[in-house]
């Protein structure tokens, strides 16, 4: 299907309405022509279009240069979606729902740290639980479990694991007001009544960086970030409790799809209108694994607090600059063929990046323009941007999350020995922490593709700018 695009930009391709019967709204997909090359290997393209068939939708589908084939959506999707009479997808947001991206600074540099690397980057897996299914120390009963599905961070505060500056630098201030505790099935809970404070396996991690160049030094300064400082990512979401959030809500949509009369390409599309029941409830639920997610985020901060006063006797400086989901759908208003609309806007595997001005930018940041936090894969680098006002025009306020596979996690354990990588980032001056090797050849750099081209594409697109990049220095897996 890459032979239907036609080229907007230089970083913008399009596949119009019409390409494929059914489609309500154009496709477009931002990336350069050697990025191409890779989307075309699967069925991003494809999945794409069935997208843009969705009732309600409007504008464009978009993906971003991270783009690869996902559940029903491709990943690095955003589309916007009439508030009134439109849908909601499960979909369009993914099995972890709020999986994000969390960054901390420090007042240390490498300089300082790397003497202690080793002890530090131990102390913080001891402290933070990983693995398939790993439960934590902070142990809910139900009521208080549904605390934190209905206050998120809220309730951290309130419990002495976050402070009031925490919860001004993260999404939403960590709580998502749509949340209904009582939409979750007791079964998501069960599963995440001990999970909060843990990272689980996959894709998520924990990585101690050196700011390593400034791009952007009135960003930086805003956000606290300088040349050679030690930052701290966290990538995680809402672990079992999503998971079966999103299981419990796409069964029981699929079972009444004849109901709502949707003709859907694909059943992975399963969807409901907003103001349904059904719709309702999974808002309700979505939010609240929101909430989880978040609230796990923090808790994971807590621990590595923990750990560093352990190893250099203070916290001094160990301040949140900015948390990030980047599976979520969230109720917006953008501006479509010059009117002011209601959407809820579906984000899976792409982050809000909101320019300067914007009313939920905090106000510390609002003068630059929403931190935008992109993780690279191990031994390469991530990325800080900022949001820019071509990402309202062009993506919803949206960018990529992170780099993207070209290679899934069975190829990649078949081509790739985790002992060779561990060797191999040794060799680079990573410390490596984790439970499993298989798990760690999974999450190869040769299983993604170039973050800096990926970054390159949305700098030079005017979706967000480049702040800093980072270099890392320990990487920390389940």
């Amino acid at each position: 299907m890459t032979e239907k695009l036609k080229q907007i930009d230089n970083y913008c391709w399009e596949l119009p309405k019409g390409t494929v019967e059914g489609m309500n709204v154009p496709a477009h997909v931002y990336a350069n022509k050697e990025m191409l090359k890779l989307v075309a290997r699967d069925r991003s393209l494809m999945q794409l279009t069935n997208v843009t068939m969705l009732p309600g939708i409007l504008g464009q589908a978009v993906v971003m240069p991270d783009v690869h084939e996902g559940y029903g959506f491709p990943i690095g999707t955003v589309a916007a979606i009439a508030y009134d009479g439109g849908v909601i997808s499960p979909g369009g947001i993914g099995y972890d729902i709020n999986c994000g991206v969390r960054l901390l600074r420090t007042n240390m540099n490498r300089g300082e740290i790397m003497p202690r690397l080793k002890e530090i980057s131990k102390a913080m897996y001891d402290e933070v639980p990983s693995g398939v299914g790993k439960g934590g120390g902070v142990k809910l009963n139900i009521p208080e479990l549904d605390k934190v599905l209905n206050k998120g961070v809220e309730w951290a505060v309130k419990e002495g694991y976050a402070s009031k500056n925490d919860l001004l630098h993260i999404e939403s201030n960590g709580c998502m007001k749509t949340a209904e505790a009582y939409s979750v099935s007791e079964k998501a809970k069960a599963r995440g009544k001990d999970q909060l404070g843990t990272m689980g396996a996959g894709n998520h991690f924990v990585e101690i960086n050196a700011v390593q160049q400034i791009f952007d030094q009135e960003a930086a300064e805003a956000y606290g970030l300088y040349k050679g400082q030690i930052v701290i990512q966290i990538h995680t979401g809402s672990r079992g409790l999503g998971h079966q959030v999103a299981t419990d809500y796409i069964r029981e949509m699929m079972s009444q799809m004849d109901k709502f009369g949707y003709k859907l390409p694909d059943r992975e599309l399963v969807c409901a209108p907003l103001d349904s029941d059904i719709g309702k409830r999974y808002l309700a639920a979505m939010s609240a694994a929101a909430n989880f997610a978040w609230t796990n985020r923090q808790l994971i901060t807590w621990e590595i607090r923990k750990a560093w006063e352990e190893v250099f006797g203070h916290t001094d400086g160990l301040e949140l600059v900015y948390d990030v989901a980047h599976n979520i759908a969230k109720i917006e208003k953008h501006t479509i063929a010059g009117n002011k609309i209601k959407t809820i806007v579906h984000r899976k595997g792409a982050t809000r990046a909101f320019p300067a001005g914007h009313t939920e930018v905090p106000e510390d940041y609002r003068s630059v323009g929403q931190p935008v936090l992109i993780p690279g894969s191990m031994g390469t680098a991530s990325y800080v941007l900022a949001g820019k006002p071509g990402g309202m025009e062009r993506s919803f306020g949206s960018s990529c999350h992170g780099a993207g596979r070209t290679m899934s996690r069975t190829k990649a354990r078949k081509k790739i020995f985790g002992k060779d990588l561990y060797k191999e980032l040794s060799g680079m001056g990573i410390q490596v922490q984790t439970k499993s090797l298989k798990g760690l050849a999974e999450e190869a750099p040769a299983a993604y593709k170039d973050v800096e081209t990926v970054v390159d594409v949305v700098h030079e697109a005017g979706i967000a700018g480049k702040v800093a990049r980072l270099k890392p220095l320990a990487v920390i897996k389940g």
